[in-house]
């Protein structure tokens, strides 16, 4: 049962520097430490040029849409402003509602649609709070600054998709039964609030997070209770809406990856299959909201041949997929996207408006910011207030932890959110770079030229057999003193570990970001075995050749313990590689295996003990619990979390049990870090998590032998968000085991206010009483595998949730039944003749009419 560990070991000191928690990071003893100095760029001689695509149509705007099987659409028009005017209508008859509401929820808008409760009279004003804090930040005026020095192609883009949204929403939305037909917020887009959304999309790992932080924060002495200035509408006397401050108390510590994003990626190069390239792409994200992925393909005939998927809304190109000679994948990276900057408030300055760089005085800046409201019995009030911004960034404010005007280490402060990413414009190029690249060079090209991949590494591979990674996330470029500073300070480095973010000073012109971190101070790899990430950091990109550095300190650790996700990747890699010659069967079966690393680690050995151990029941803090069935369950497991899998269910609560209080004989090894640790420990704390994992289970109401598929299952929302009562069985592991292959439960909010249901959980559980088991709402997504061969690029790939969210749709739950029957992928089609094979419907659209 238990598989064989890679046999890769890394050329590091055995006793090299391992900080519990943050990894590796050198630290002088000297009064004066040695600054960091990153590494000299190597020499790059000429970049490729870019390739050259039509941006705008020369004729009547118009694109060519066949849909093949599972409706996912092929997209062929003589421009980039075709392609994206063909994606706007497709995406739109299969999700409009959710660029809808994002285009409202960037635009600061609604509060003026929905009111100020994201949940309807609940009093949380989170939508009020969205508005203002999406305004202060000005994205739209950021947009509107910049919109006419964007790239010829990235406007053909934006146009050309908002016309195709637009097409759909007023010629046929009318026709389908979407929960947003006929609402007020349904309205046309232009290229304006298509540039805004992707600015929005772009914080989601920043700024986004601080928006309460963003609103509490004012002044000492200050309330940040916004005032009513206009009110109109049919009863201008009355108004239900009062602002509700308690509900501020519970701002906490923002969390960067609060949907819980993560995601495996493989890029083969021709050391491990012999000729061309492979790729294997596995995004987990949400299966609802606006992280949901969207499958097509996208073709100017000559110019441009992509097939993949892409994030909601994304105008008209693939984000991950494949062209004739490159394909690529993407993970969620472990880099800082931001910093925050703890400001020295002026104590000449009573007020706390005033704060000092390198000795001099600098005001802080009020600006007011007006929003509408709907505050019920027919009127819309406008709510202004004043939000703070420093030279650093915005202002933010968390309670009890980073407060405007408190004592913070010795010094009076404030602080300021620096978020690389407000605004970032290489977005569009940077993917439309990747969608055309002929080879490597293009791909490598495209990060000296942009930063535009927001939060993501890229792994990719070309038809020669050659890989490449790099985290291309935006990073704050601080400089090598402020570098050595949060490495060397223990207090900013304390804060680092209890707040999850850098916390840098701002009393100095020293610590300012200038910029983004350039690609040749990134980490990057390029070689001709493998590339992998299943989102622990760069370190071991290639276990053969580890990337580390302190001057890599804001792009995540090294020398530090690996998830055991990661650790189950790198040991399917290392079986693949020992397999020899693979081919895509076998890379498809490492993908959809739903193998657990936790499992093949221990459960030979927790049998043997809990079976020794036998009927005497445990001690808990629930009482006393027999563990012989549980025992005798994980006895049977199959070494998979598949839906027939017996004993699956008590490895996942045991598992949640072992990540807060890990239970190992041998300890990591940074020497050894794939390897290590190794070996249950039979302690009396080990028994009691499994005793304790069968407290849950009985707590939800469910048996410890009952199969995975019985309490494992996708269940959609009805358009009203009320469960659909449709429970679909599924298998998967999860993180906490160990999985590759990674179905979880999603947080309460998917980004968007559409009505979906959720089970309420278990303390220390995914499981739920209520819904009887594990509701799937999030994990692996638009995945795929594919092969570069003498016949062109082959790929087999699968949206587990299928392409629309519309409960009405052919192809709601089309993909999904095809999995829950048999996890397997299913052919895509790249050629024309392969995608008219799969034909399902055909359509010509045009700006002037069909």
């Amino acid at each position: 049962m238990r598989a064989p560990l890679p046999s890769w070991r890394l050329g590091l000191v055995a006793g090299a520097c391992v900080f519990a928690l943050t990894g590796c990071f050198s630290s002088s003893s000297e009064t004066e430490p040695d600054p960091i100095i990153p590494p000299p760029p190597p020499p790059t001689g000429q970049l490729p040029d870019p390739v050259s695509v039509t941006a705008f149509s020369e004729g009547e705007l118009s694109a060519d849409i066949r849909w093949a099987d599972y409706g996912v659409p092929y997209i062929t028009a003589d421009s980039l402003e075709g392609v994206a005017f063909g994606s706007g209508y497709a995406f739109a008859r299969d999700n409009a509602c959710i660029l809808a509401d994002q285009v409202v929820r960037f635009n600061s808008q609604r509060s003026r649609y929905f009111g100020p409760d994201a949940n309807l009279g609940s009093g949380d004003s989170m939508n009020l709070i969205s508005d203002f804090a999406y305004k202060a930040l000005d994205i739209r005026g950021n947009v509107e600054a910049n919109i006419d020095s964007l790239s010829v192609e990235a406007r053909a883009l934006l146009q050309g998709y908002a016309a195709g949204y637009n097409k759909f929403i007023t010629e046929r939305a009318a026709d389908v039964p979407l929960p947003c037909s006929g609402q007020p917020w349904m309205q046309p887009i232009d290229e304006i609030d298509m540039m805004v959304y992707a600015q929005g999309v772009a914080l989601l790992p920043g700024a986004a997070n601080f928006i309460q932080a963003m609103f509490v924060a004012v002044p000492p002495g200050e309330s940040f209770a916004p005032e009513m200035a206009a009110l109109v509408g049919d009863n201008p006397d009355i108004t239900d809406y009062k602002f509700n401050s308690q509900r501020m108390a519970s701002v906490d510590l923002p969390d960067p990856n609060p949907m819980d994003m993560g995601s495996n990626g493989w890029g083969l190069g021709s050391d491990i299959t012999g000729g061309s390239g492979m790729l294997l792409a596995n995004p987990h994200f949400p299966h609802s909201g606006n992280q949901r992925f969207w499958q097509s393909g996208i073709e100017i005939p000559g110019e441009l041949k992509v097939v993949g998927g892409s994030l909601s809304g994304f105008p008209g190109l693939i984000n991950i997929g494949y062209n004739e000679n490159v394909a690529w994948t993407h993970t969620f990276s472990t880099a800082q996207r931001f910093v925050v900057y703890q400001l020295e408030l002026d104590a000449a300055d009573d007020s706390g408006m005033t704060y000092l760089v390198d000795g001099e005085p600098q005001p802080i800046e009020a600006r007011t910011i007006e929003i509408d409201v709907n505050v019920g019995g027919g009127n819309t009030a406008t709510f202004t207030r004043d939000f703070y911004h420093s030279s650093f960034g915005p202002m933010i404010t968390v309670p009890g932890n980073f407060e405007w005007g408190a004592d913070f280490q010795g010094q009076v402060s404030a602080f300021a959110l620096h978020d690389a990413n407000l605004p970032n414009f290489d977005v569009i190029d940077h993917w439309l770079a990747l969608n055309t690249a002929r080879d490597i060079d293009d791909v490598e090209a495209s990060f000296r030229r942009y930063t535009g991949l927001i939060f993501n590494n890229i792994m990719a591979t070309d038809a020669t057999g050659e890989v490449f990674f790099t985290d291309g996330s935006s990073v704050p470029n601080l400089s090598a003193a402020a570098l050595t500073r949060l490495i060397d300070d223990p207090v900013l480095l304390a804060t680092r570990l209890q707040a999850g973010f850098f916390l840098v000073p701002g009393n100095s012109e020293t610590f300012r970001a200038d910029g983004t971190v350039p690609f040749e101070q990134a980490p990057h790899l390029r070689g001709t075995e493998f590339v992998q990430n299943s989102n622990d950091s760069y370190w071991l990109t290639n276990p053969n050749q580890p990337i580390q550095g302190d001057h890599l300190l804001l792009f995540g650790r090294f020398n530090n313990q690996q998830s055991l996700r990661s650790r189950m990747g790198q040991t399917k890699l290392a079986e693949l590689a020992h397999a020899g010659s693979p081919d895509l069967a076998m890379l498809e079966g490492m993908l959809i295996s739903n193998r657990a690393f936790l499992g093949e680690a221990v459960v030979d050995d927790l049998v043997d003990f809990c079976s020794a151990h036998g009927t005497t029941p445990v001690s808990t803090s629930s009482g006393d619990v027999d563990i012989s069935d549980a025992c005798t369950a994980l006895s049977q497991w199959n070494g998979s979390m598949d839906t027939d899998s017996v004993g699956a269910m008590v490895l996942r609560e045991f598992a949640q049990r072992f990540a807060t209080n890990p239970q190992w004989e041998v300890a990591f090894n940074p020497a050894d870090p794939i390897a290590t640790p190794h070996t249950l420990a039979r302690t009396q704390t080990t028994l009691e998590h499994l005793a304790n994992a069968v407290v849950n289970i009985e707590n939800a109401g469910l048996a410890v032998g009952q199969p995975f598929g019985e309490v494992q299952f996708v269940e959609r929302s009805m358009p009203d968000g009320s469960p659909s009562g449709n429970r679909i069985p599924w298998g998967g592991a999860n993180n906490i085991e160990g999985g590759f292959n990674v179905f979880a439960r999603q947080g309460a909010n998917d980004g968007t206010l559409l009505p979906r249901h959720m089970y309420p959980t278990l303390s220390g559980s995914q499981l739920s009483a209520e819904g009887g088991g594990y509701h799937i709402t999030s994990g692996s997504s638009w995945m795929f595998v594919m092969a570069f061969t003498d016949q062109g690029p082959q790929g087999r790939g699968l949206l587990t949730y299928s392409q629309s969210s519309d409960v009405f749709s052919p192809h709601f739950l089309d993909q999904t039944l095809y999995y829950s029957a048999e996890p397997r992928l299913r052919p895509i089609p790249f050629t024309n003749d392969e995608i008219d094979d799969l034909l399902l419907e055909q359509m010509t659209i045009s700006a002037g009419g069909d």
